[in-house]
């Protein structure tokens, strides 16, 4: 009778999986897929993943595309793809961006701007997206954000250089800061 061991029964059983062949058409580790259609779908698959997350820009996605190695061709296939189909949309997320930033983070148009310009999105898009509140309404964020942060009114030439400075970095324009900080020191009564 003789027996065999753990290690022998393994040994054997992957013997005979590394001589299976591989499945005829598909590419073996290392090698290169050459059909464009499945290297058109191997971006969309990665772009659908990394878009999966939250909404992006087709800049932000161009870039993932490239550091995953993938040929400048098949990016633009498959940006252009993700556009028709509606997965990308520059203008739509300018305007969406420049809505969230103004009522969650009290950003003023100049500093949506600036973070638009970093996300690649193109200048005609931002001017639709920054267009959509007027001098006024831009006038009362400012002053809005400014009661937030100083409910009570600013005290001496310090706390009103504070108020500016925080507006500034908030992305009002000087101009619009001052005004908000002059209005602030009114008493509404």
């Amino acid at each position: 009778m003789s027996f065999r061991s753990a290690g022998d029964a393994r040994g054997a059983a992957s013997s005979s999986h590394a001589e299976a062949e591989p499945e005829q058409g598909a590419p073996r580790s290392g090698e290169r897929v050459i059909d464009p259609e499945l290297r058109l779908q191997h971006a969309l698959d990665v772009a659908y993943r990394y878009l999966s997350r939250r909404e992006r820009t087709v800049r932000e996605v161009r870039q993932h595309l490239e550091l995953k190695r993938i040929e400048p061709a098949t990016i633009d296939a498959a940006l252009e793809e993700l556009e028709r189909s509606g997965y990308l949309d520059d203008a739509g997320y300018a305007k969406r961006f420049a809505e969230d930033r103004r009522s969650l983070d009290a950003w003023g148009a100049e500093r949506i701007e600036r973070r638009l310009q970093a996300l690649g999105i193109a200048a005609e898009h931002m001017r639709a997206a920054l267009a959509e509140q007027d001098a006024e309404g831009e006038q009362d964020a400012a002053l809005a954000a400014l009661c937030r942060r100083y409910p009570s009114p600013l005290e001496g030439p310090q706390e009103r250089e504070r108020a500016l400075g925080y507006l500034v970095r908030k992305g009002y324009g000087l101009d619009l800061a001052y005004v908000a900080i002059r209005a602030h020191g009114i008493d509404p009564q």
